[in-house]
């Protein structure tokens, strides 16, 4: 038995301090989901902080088996949704995620300043596009790039066939590609 189904089968059995365990080992995940998907920083701190207290509340009607992470991400995801519902704010900032992970991607130190102007346009035109993306296509170029999901926990996080995964991995990418190339034009 992993850790993980340890700590939860403690948990169900009303030992509240292993839940700890899981919220520790997630917390910045589930900060850096959050703040994908809400692209707000303080936003993305309470709605990870909200799922975890939800996920403990439902913890007796956990699955044995399955992956404690894709079934948090369920509520964290469905947290987001119902936030977008009502702030109807919808655009990721890169400058909050990149701060948030404490470095700069894309940016060596020895990099010239022309060189640094050229990776920060190209990042920039990048989210500008994943933020053009349709919602499933944003979310599983989250899950896949930025929240290094394997196949098999997106296909249970979504709950949806490998190949699905896979299918509307590789759409989503041929999309972002072609919204990169339409903005060199």
């Amino acid at each position: 038995m992993d850790e993980d189904q340890k700590a939860i089968q403690e948990c169900q059995r009303g030992q509240k301090e292993s839940y700890r365990f899981l919220v520790e080992k997630y917390k910045i995940r589930a900060f850096h989901a959050a703040l994908l998907l809400t692209g707000n920083r303080e936003e993305a701190l309470d709605l990870s902080q909200e799922a975890f207290y939800r996920a403990y509340r439902a913890i007796g009607s956990f699955e044995a088996g399955k992956s404690f992470y894709t079934w948090f991400y369920r509520i964290l995801k469905n947290l987001c949704i119902n936030h977008f519902h009502r702030r109807k704010k919808r655009s990721v900032s890169f400058s909050d995620a990149e701060e948030s992970r404490g470095q700069q991607l894309y940016v060596s130190d020895a990099a010239r300043p022309d060189e640094i102007f050229e990776q920060n346009e190209m990042r920039d035109a990048v989210w500008e596009a994943i933020n053009k993306l349709k919602e499933s296509d944003r979310e599983i170029l989250i899950l896949k790039e930025f929240n290094e999901m394997s196949y098999k926990e997106i296909a249970e996080t979504l709950d949806i066939p490998i190949g699905s995964v896979m299918s509307r991995l590789y759409y989503a990418r041929q999309k972002l590609a072609r919204l990169l190339l339409e903005e060199r034009v």
